[in-house]
């Protein structure tokens, strides 16, 4: 990945150490629209479906509406990386309890 600013970065550590959906959210519109990182929808699908997954219904619309531009192989992958993420910081998690 790319150098990330501060809000990036920031995004990122509540995203993987408060489960945060906002935070995933907001990573999802940043990726989407590539504002202050490159656009990429595979990336963003990923973090709106983490989002979504943690009740965030308006992850769920970006999702769909992301999904619609984007072709069957690149969902998959999106998909791919979401259960990577959730796989590579499940242990976080256990620790937090």
């Amino acid at each position: 990945m790319a150098c990330l600013d501060a809000g990036e970065r920031e995004l990122h550590r509540l995203a993987k150490e408060d489960r945060a959906a906002d935070a995933m959210y907001s990573l999802g519109i940043m990726y989407s629209t590539g504002d202050g990182v490159p656009m990429d929808y595979v990336e963003a699908h990923k973090w709106f479906n983490l989002s979504a997954m943690l009740g965030n219904a308006d992850a769920r619309g970006w999702r769909g509406q992301l999904a619609e531009e984007m072709r069957q192989t690149d969902i998959a992958e999106a998909q791919r990386q979401a259960r990577s993420w959730l796989q590579d910081n499940k242990d976080d998690e256990s620790d937090a309890a």
